[in-house]
Parts: C-alpha cells; structure tokens; sequence
C-alpha cells in the first residue's frame, strides 16, 4: 500500500468513530502536532484512541470529504471538510471543522501529523 492510499483509507467514512480500526493506522511511537483555532495541542498514539472514544459517544456519523491530496516520498498531504451526525439529530449533517494535515508514513503506518484546523 501506498502512503498516499494509507492515508485515504484512514480518511473513509466512520474509521474515526471505531477504535479498532484507527489502531490499525497508528504507528506506536505516533505523534501528532495540532495547531487549532483554539490552540497547541500535541497528541501520541493512545491521545488518538481516546479522541476515537469521544467522537463515537458524540456522533453517530463522520463524513471526510476530501479536497486534495499529494504525496511526495512518505509524506501525503491532506485537505479536507469533517461532517458528523450527532445522536440527537441523526438526519443533518453538521461540518465539525477544515482541516489541513501533512502525514509522514513510517512502517506503513501513520507516524508524524503536522495538522490545523479552523472550527465552521
């Protein structure tokens, strides 16, 4: 596989939402560096999972649609708009955020995320 078709895989529809499956995508020593709209935040590999637990007690779906993509060697750039469904209101998608990421890919798993958001 690919980095470019490692990272459009982990970006699907509902991966985010199953524990289980993110695992798979996460290298063990990954580190994740997020600049948001509400500030700094560095995230390691079990931060990731609980994040996975949190967004699947807060949603019933998650929708990533996908803008561009690029990878040069074992780095893949990614943009795209997050839309979820909340529990409340299966029926209305809602966008959660823009995001921008820059992966490196290690052992065909996720390794360094380079990543921004800005909350809708």
């Amino acid at each position: 596989m690919t980095p470019k078709e490692l990272v459009l895989d982990f970006y699907k529809n509902d991966v985010i939402l199953n524990q289980s499956e993110v695992n798979e995508f996460l290298h063990p020593d990954l580190i994740i560096e997020w600049n948001s709209s509400k500030g700094f935040v560095q995230m390691d590999r079990q931060d990731v999972l609980n994040l996975t637990l949190d967004l699947k007690k807060a949603y019933v779906r998650s929708k990533m649609r996908i803008t561009h993509v690029i990878e040069e060697g074992s780095m893949v750039s990614i943009r795209y708009s997050h839309f979820v469904k909340t529990f409340e209101n299966p029926r209305e998608e809602m966008l959660l955020a823009h995001f921008f990421v820059i992966w490196e890919v290690k052992d065909n798993k996720l390794y360094r995320g380079y990543q921004m958001s800005q909350f809708n």
